[in-house]
């Protein structure tokens, strides 16, 4: 069988943990043929990001054009895209409907802090997303109000899904809550609070890209959005218990995306 093709359009991530090599690896091992538009060049690694080089709109817009006259791309996942031009040209393409089942991750802060995209940047893209993942940090700067407990999730959740995306979720990596990885789903009316055991690891690095990317192969393959959104959790989850006795680098390491330490 032919796999179902889908599109990353982030940034390149040099140490292979986050960014376009996650998105990569989770559409191989979900069973999808990954393809690619880059915004960026960085220079980083599990300690940190210590440079950023955004690509011209004019290469981002011609990598589109490249892939999308050629491959039938069922969904596609924007990951960090460094710059408002950038943002457009891709907003361009959403606009004109080349951009199906368009999950939108609003890469504004690395785990380590560096600044890698711009509000006004991810602004752009919300009216045109099926779906965005927010984490709490990126939640906040999108709608500015503090977003620290499950309470304060589902009133971002909320909000920005009235702006825009047909679903928001709100991921909840970072907060306290009693022992568990919360995250909050809303669309339309309903709203919804995914909960899983909370995994013990420091090795973190691209957890936001692989959840959004693992959304947009689903997606592809027809399922609903709240499928979607449940399967990649689940498989988000697995891919951190399997990384948390890595030691690949000295900080916050990859995910085990494929599974190896089952």
């Amino acid at each position: 069988m032919t796999p179902t093709t889908v599109l990353t359009i982030a940034g390149s991530d040099s140490g292979g943990g986050a960014g376009i090599q996650a998105d990569l690896k989770v559409f191989a091992a979900l069973g999808a043929y990954g393809t690619s538009v880059l915004t960026a060049v960085t220079a980083q690694n599990t300690r940190g990001v210590d440079a950023v080089l955004p690509l011209p709109p004019r290469t981002v817009t011609e990598q589109l054009d490249s892939v999308l006259t050629d491959f039938a791309v069922r969904a596609v996942k924007t990951g960090m895209l460094g710059t408002p031009a950038v943002a457009d040209a891709v907003a361009e393409a959403a606009k004109a409907g080349r951009l199906p089942h368009l999950v939108v991750d609003p890469v504004l802060v690395a785990t380590s802090g560096h600044r890698l995209g711009v509000v006004a940047a991810v602004e752009r893209l919300l009216p045109y997303a099926r779906v965005a993942t927010p984490n709490c940090a990126e939640a906040a700067a999108l709608t500015g109000a503090p977003v620290t407990t499950v309470e304060e999730m589902v009133a971002a959740a909320q909000a920005l899904a009235a702006g825009g995306p047909e679903f928001v979720v709100v991921t909840g990596g970072d907060v306290d809550a009693a022992g568990e990885s919360v995250d909050v789903l809303s669309g339309g009316t309903t709203t919804t609070l995914l909960r899983a055991p909370r995994v013990d690891t420091r090795h973190s690095h691209g957890t936001g890209c692989s959840f959004s990317a693992a959304i947009a192969v689903r997606l592809a393959a027809g399922d609903p959005v709240p499928v979607a959104v449940a399967t990649a959790k689940e498989y988000v989850t697995r891919a951190l218990t399997g990384a948390r006795d890595w030691e690949l680098g000295s900080g916050r390491g990859p995910l085990d995306h494929f599974g190896w330490s089952r």
